[in-house]
């Protein structure tokens, strides 16, 4: 099983240190994961929150770049009906030339209502904006001859995108979803997909199975690794700090769903004495229960995990890399099924 992270820095009033000290912390961080043997980090998009959520994600993978010489940096998304798509694929092209390759293009419709008021775009178009940004995007970065496009929301005339991507004939594309009839679709146009932190361990086996058997069913090699599974990550070393993560993991859901405007009603009614929440899809728990929790995904034919890591600090990766990631291995067989 290889691993990667999950999500962006925090600035603004979520970090009391600044801003500048936020986007510094953070990208010490990636450079730690990178070292520490970590496989990717994919930063989120998202505007006018209030509280400090990543925006401008590429910018900030850009100078990453630089940084780094390994690690895979991908988007999770970029909201593609809020973007021009031909500026969008200069700066994912030219990205893509900086990092020598290393870049995943993850690519979304958009789904907080309050964002889409603040852009002025209906929501009622997010899925049509998607659909034709989506096809020009791919366009201008794999086409090497001049093209003009006459659409509903974009109009170009003769051009070309410069500079050409080195992962040809784009960066590889990654799409959430959750429900089986659309990760059959991601699977099916050869695509990669991204799962939710919320799923429970069975929920997500279940949805790897559809995707490597989507796979199969249109002529492509089963990969897990093409399956990027989000996860919470939480170690704890007392039943105080226990009952404290599940509180924090709490408010956090609380929070989602009230930017996304969608109550997720995760809560559970109470506290075993021991802090375990109804739950399993968190990682939380000692480095011992957190193996145990993840070797049952990797039973289940899980192979990639993004860690969305709660307290995002080097002495956290450390103890993953030491503690955890040598002892969970993905199970073989659980592909070989989801092919036949």
């Amino acid at each position: 099983m290889r691993f990667g992270l999950f999500g962006g820095g925090k600035v603004g009033s979520a970090n009391p240190l600044g801003d500048s000290y936020g986007y510094r912390d953070f990208i010490r961080y990636i450079c730690d994961a990178e070292e520490l043997g970590f496989e990717s980090a994919f930063l989120v998009e998202h505007h006018f929150t209030g509280v400090g959520q990543l925006s401008a994600s590429l910018n900030l993978l850009s100078y990453i770049a630089a940084k780094t010489s390994r690690i895979r940096l991908g988007t999770a998304v970029v909201v593609l009906p809020w973007h021009n798509p031909v500026l969008l694929a200069e700066q994912i092209a030219t990205l893509d030339v900086l990092c020598e390759g290393r870049f995943d293009m993850g690519v979304g419709r958009g789904y907080r209502k309050e964002e889409f008021q603040a852009f002025c775009i209906p929501m009622s178009e997010a899925q049509e904006r998607y659909n034709e940004c989506f096809e020009l995007l791919l366009k201008s970065l794999s086409s090497r001859e001049r093209f003009s496009h006459h659409g509903k929301y974009w109009n170009f005339e003769s051009i070309v995108v410069e500079p050409a991507p080195i992962q040809q004939p784009h960066p590889p594309v990654w799409m959430a979803a959750g429900r089986p009839e659309g990760i059959a679709y991601v699977a099916g146009q050869g695509h990669n997909v991204l799962l939710d932190q919320i799923g429970s361990v069975s929920d997500t086996i279940e949805r790897v199975q559809v995707f490597l058997k989507a796979q199969a069913a249109a002529g492509i090699v089963p990969d897990a690794m093409r399956c990027g599974v989000t996860r919470a990550l939480h170690i704890v070393n007392s039943e105080a700090e226990r009952r404290q993560a599940y509180a924090r993991r709490i408010e956090t859901l609380k929070k989602i769903g009230e930017l996304a405007k969608k109550p997720l009603n995760l809560e559970p009614a109470t506290f075993a004495d021991a802090g375990i929440a109804s739950d399993d899809a968190a990682l939380i728990g000692t480095p011992e229960e957190i193996g145990e929790r993840l070797q049952k995904l990797a039973d289940g034919g899980v192979e990639y995990v993004l860690l969305t890591n709660a307290t995002a600090s080097r002495e956290s990766l450390v103890t993953f890399s030491e503690k955890i990631m040598p002892h969970v291995r993905s199970r073989a067989p659980a592909v070989a099924l989801a092919a036949a």
